[in-house]
């Protein structure tokens, strides 16, 4: 039977996602539908570590600086002209003329607002080391503000590019975070409509979006997000028509959609990397092996991540070695061990370090959970018996953070920073995603991330991550490539930092 046909039967047969009945996608309809396993916690954009958080994030919001995709230029957005005062003062001066979803005027109180709350213990925000940098914003004119840095942060216009979106300051004191996040309100291309927790949210082209914007006014009239966490449902859901676009497609299942000819697949490397990140300090069981570095080095000398690259995630992927994309500023595998695929070693350490017949584990996951049992189909083989425990995103974040499992099936797409800040020091710099929280480490990422000669920075983060492959805190696996498939109606670039940029699509 047909792809097509066979998507078709089962839902007929109420068998997968959107038997209720089909959404209103596709071109005729103006409606951009598109479709991913997970949804945010929560959509507002400094509540959520979600990739799908962040693709909301850019359609709806913007941002201080814009850095182009194809140049990596930075260009004015909502600030019209930035200046560095000194090395921990950035001056910025606010367009005028902007105005968020509900008629409120975009002004330098808002700039403010945004970044000194989001500072603050209350406020909550998931990933901290996209803002800790900042000390405090303050207005210093009818149209500047400036912002002070707690030291030198070179990559500080880099961050002001991409998760760092401008929050209305009435409206969001006014209903709060809970009221916020449901009905959302920013200054970017388009305007939140619904948001539907556990299903999606629907979102209209922003007709009063400013004139001038580096990203443009958007060709396509709504937009929406639908949650369809079974792949299968996913794919069935677009070759029939319930949705206009998706990602994440399996390289088997990529291959097969080609052959629809009303289907556009394209395969793209992205700046996601998989790691497994391990309870170094034994927080989750008693006399945890994972304690003994030997283990560590075990377990990575058990995974054969070339095989795992070459024949279940394809599509362009790279074993990655170090704790970081290869291609951010300051990411280098020089000096950082590869741990080569050796199962006999892997054993040696075992028994070298008391473990002669393996142990018993817990490894928790939650996305491509043929990666987690390829990874313990591997560890099995030398005598380490993982479970499995497959959570939301959210869950195992906490688990994590908590203490609560003792590996972890990471993967980190960096918020789109080209800068290895945003990943290195994300999981090794101290902070609640450190499970080592290795003093050397810590201090060799914070004189990188704060120095202003970028030979120092390279340096600096050359030798935080030599330590951390030597200690094996982590182990790097591979990038991830992302296979999307779309309506032929569909014009969609992909683009390396993983944002679909919904904005710039359009119907043929």
């Amino acid at each position: 039977m047909p792809m097509r046909s066979a998507a078709a039967a089962l839902l007929a047969a109420g068998l997968l996602a959107g038997a209720a009945g089909p959404a209103l996608a596709g071109k005729a309809n103006d409606t951009l539908v598109y479709a991913s396993d997970s949804e945010p916690e929560n959509v507002s954009p400094y509540h959520n570590s979600a990739r799908e958080g962040v693709i909301l994030a850019r359609n709806v919001w913007d941002t201080l600086i814009h850095r182009d995709p194809a140049t990596g230029q930075h260009q004015p957005m909502l600030a019209t002209a930035w200046t560095w005062i000194d090395p921990v003062t950035l001056e910025l001066t606010i367009r005028e003329g902007v105005t968020f979803h509900n008629g409120d005027p975009l002004t330098p109180e808002d700039v403010a607002f945004t970044f000194n709350y989001v500072l603050t213990p209350e406020a909550k925000i998931v990933t901290k080391g996209n803002v800790d940098w900042m000390k405090a914003t303050e207005v210093t004119g009818p149209h500047t503000v400036r912002i002070h840095l707690k030291a030198p942060f070179p990559a500080a216009l880099e961050y002001l590019s991409g998760p760092t979106p401008i929050l209305p300051a009435a409206y969001f004191k006014k209903v709060g975070l809970a009221g916020f996040s449901k009905a959302p309100v920013g200054t970017g291309p388009y305007r939140v409509v619904a948001v539907d927790s556990g299903k999606g949210v629907r979102m209209v082209r922003n007709d009063k979006y400013w004139p001038g914007s580096p990203i443009g006014r958007p060709k396509i009239g709504k937009l929406e997000f639908r949650v369809i966490p079974d792949g299968d449902s996913r794919m069935a859901e677009l070759m029939t028509g319930g949705v206009d676009w998706i990602w994440r497609v399996p390289s088997d299942q990529a291959e097969q959609l080609k052959q629809d000819p009303a289907l556009t697949v394209l395969s793209a490397e992205t700046m996601r990397v998989g790691f497994l990140q391990f309870d170094v300090q034994g927080r989750a069981m008693e006399a945890s092996p994972l304690k003994d570095a030997r283990v560590r080095r075990a377990i990575a000398h058990a995974i054969d991540r070339k095989a795992m690259v070459d024949n279940i995630v394809r599509g362009g992927a790279r074993v990655m070695n170090a704790a970081c994309f290869i291609d951010q500023f300051g990411c280098t595998d020089e000096g950082v061990p590869a741990y080569a695929y050796d199962p006999a070693k892997a054993r040696a350490l075992l028994k070298e370090a008391g473990y002669p017949n393996g142990f018993e584990i817990d490894l928790s996951a939650y996305r491509e959970r043929d990666y987690a049992e390829a990874v313990l189909g591997y560890l099995r083989a030398v005598g380490i018996k993982a479970r499995l425990n497959y959570l939301r995103y959210a869950a195992f974040r906490d688990a994590l953070r908590g203490g609560k499992t003792s590996i972890g099936f990471q993967t980190w797409g960096s918020f789109s920073i080209n800068d290895v800040s945003a990943f290195t020091g994300i999981y090794f710099r101290g902070g609640e995603e450190d499970l080592a929280k290795d003093p050397a480490v810590i201090a060799a990422l914070q004189a990188g991330d704060t120095s202003t000669d970028p030979a120092v920075r390279k340096a600096k983060y050359a030798e935080a991550l030599g330590r951390i492959g030597s200690e094996a805190y982590a182990l790097p696996m591979f990038s991830y490539p992302s296979n999307y498939a779309f309506s032929r109606d569909l014009a969609f670039t992909a683009q390396a930092d993983e944002v679909p940029r919904f904005y710039a699509a359009s119907w043929k």
